[in-house]
Formats: structure tokens, C-alpha cells, sequence
């Protein structure tokens, strides 16, 4: 089997090949991330199929979830595959298909509300409008750059994503709120989430400010970061529409497994539901 030697060029490299494929920011950094650990797992010894499937055990070992697991393998992979790797390949995990979400993860309605309310009663403006954005749009975080005034004015958005393009509709209600910031800030055209300094509002930002809301509105930060949001207009527009294709084109996903996930019910709705077959006397 060839052994191969992973440097520090190969993965400087690696990252301006995840920029010029056009990844999102959030892949970007994952996949960075991930493999930055690996790198310096090895710690300069050369890299083969079975090193890598050491570096899984270990990492299930250290006590990550099969699904963590797997995404870290998927960024190695996908750094094997820029190299020409393909040897260095292993398997990924199998999991059985979930059959519902942890409910320690899940951001109900009134959650959210208590988010909302809470950033606006600390006068937290920029970021409870930020959060009805993202929730209402049901877009990803690294899309709200793509809600500019001219959005909000016309009630759509263009969001450019993976070398894709898709058009979302926004709630009138949304671009009547986002006008009325966008005025206050005296933002007459493009981004309308911009800090102080006029950049743009990061995802880290975005992150790190829900989660400092967490203690003042009582919600559990294990049920906070910018990504439920998407995950709570998805079960609420399918519980209104009970469309998974429409709810597909509207998130932007290419397979309706990918939507599927998004609509995985909590345990505790499993739970009710195993009651109401009454199969216990």
C-alpha cells in the first residue's frame, strides 16, 4: 500500500481549493477544522488507509458520536480526494437511520419567541431581526448577506449558493421590519446586517450573540445556534403545507433525503405517538 507525507503546503492548498469550489463559509471552516486535527494527529508520520481508520477509532474512542465521526471523515476525504488519495480512503460508520431528534436539540415555537423577545426587551434589535430573518426565510446563516434593501423592497431574495441559484419569497411582514431598520441606519441600498464598523455580520457574531440570550430568555443552549432556525421553519412550513418537494426547492436542497432530515419529529412526539397505539394493558 503507498504511503503518502501530508505538509503544510498540501493543506494550504486544500483551503484555496474549498474557496475557488465556491463552498459555503460554514463547510469552509469545517472541513479546516477537521482537518487541521487530523494533520496534527499525524504529527508528521505519512498517512494511509490504515492510519486514518486508527484516527477514526481514536476519535470514537474520545467519545464522538457516529455522526460526528463521519463528518470528520467526510472532510478528510474530501481533502484525499483534492490530493488523488483515493487509497486513503476508509469506511464511514453505519448508522441506522434516526427515527427522531434529541429533544436536549430541538428549538420549538415558543423558544424562539422567547429569543426574539427577549433580544428586543434588551434593546438587541439588529440581532432579533436577524433571527426572524433566518427563521422566516428559512435560510441559512451564511445566506442573510443575500437579504439586501432591494430584497426586502421587492419581497424576494436571490440566494447564490454551491454555484447555485435559487429565489425565495419573503413575508411581507419581514420586509416591512426590515425597511424600517434599514432606515433607521440610514442603509439606502445593499447588506442591511452590517456592525458598527460596516462589515459584514459574521456567522460567528451571529452565533455567539443567540447564545448569550440564552440565560436572560430561559431557553437551554444546547436548543440555540442560527442553524435551528432553518430546521424550525422547515417542520412548520411542512406541517402547513405537507409539500417535501416545494419544502425542497424552498431550503434549496438537491435530494429530498436531505429535507427529509429536517423534518425528523422530537422523542418526546415519538413517545405520544407510541402511546396512542395503546398496545400496552
Amino acid at each position: 500500500m503507498e504511503m503518502h507525507q501530508l505538509t503544510r503546503v498540501q493543506m494550504t492548498g486544500f483551503r484555496a481549493y474549498l474557496h475557488r469550489e465556491e463552498r459555503s463559509p460554514g463547510t469552509i471552516e469545517k472541513y479546516l477544522r477537521d482537518t487541521e486535527r487530523f494533520y496534527g494527529w499525524l504529527g508528521g508520520r505519512p498517512v494511509d488507509r490504515e492510519a486514518v481508520s486508527r484516527w477514526k477509532d481514536q476519535l470514537r474512542e474520545e467519545g464522538h458520536a457516529a455522526v460526528t465521526v463521519n463528518s470528520m471523515l467526510a472532510a478528510v476525504h474530501s481533502l484525499f480526494a483534492w490530493l488523488g488519495w483515493t487509497d486513503c480512503r476508509v469506511h464511514y460508520l453505519r448508522i441506522q437511520r434516526r427515527m427522531f431528534r434529541e429533544p436536549g436539540r430541538e428549538l420549538d415555537r415558543a423558544g424562539y419567541r422567547r429569543l426574539v423577545e427577549t433580544a428586543r426587551a434588551l434593546g438587541r434589535e439588529r440581532l432579533a431581526l436577524v433571527m426572524e430573518t433566518l427563521c422566516s426565510a428559512g435560510i441559512r446563516v451564511s445566506e442573510a448577506r443575500y437579504i439586501p434593501v432591494e430584497a426586502a423592497r421587492e419581497g424576494r431574495a436571490e440566494i447564490v449558493l454551491k454555484g447555485k441559484v435559487r429565489t425565495i419569497l419573503l413575508p411581507g411582514k419581514l420586509c416591512r421590519k426590515l425597511l424600517k431598520y434599514a432606515k433607521k441606519q440610514k442603509t439606502a441600498s445593499g447588506e442591511i446586517f452590517l456592525t458598527g464598523s460596516g462589515k459584514r455580520l459574521g456567522r460567528r457574531q451571529i452565533w455567539a450573540e443567540m447564545k448569550g440570550l440564552c440565560r436572560h430568555a430561559g431557553v437551554e443552549p444546547s436548543r440555540v445556534f442560527p442553524h435551528n432556525l432553518r430546521h424550525l421553519f422547515a417542520a412548520t412550513f411542512y406541517r402547513a403545507s405537507r409539500d417535501i418537494v416545494k419544502l425542497a426547492d424552498v431550503l434549496g436542497h438537491s435530494s429530498i433525503e436531505t429535507t427529509r432530515i429536517y423534518l425528523i419529529g422530537s422523542g418526546r412526539e415519538h413517545a405520544r405517538q407510541l402511546d396512542r397505539l395503546e398496545l400496552v394493558s
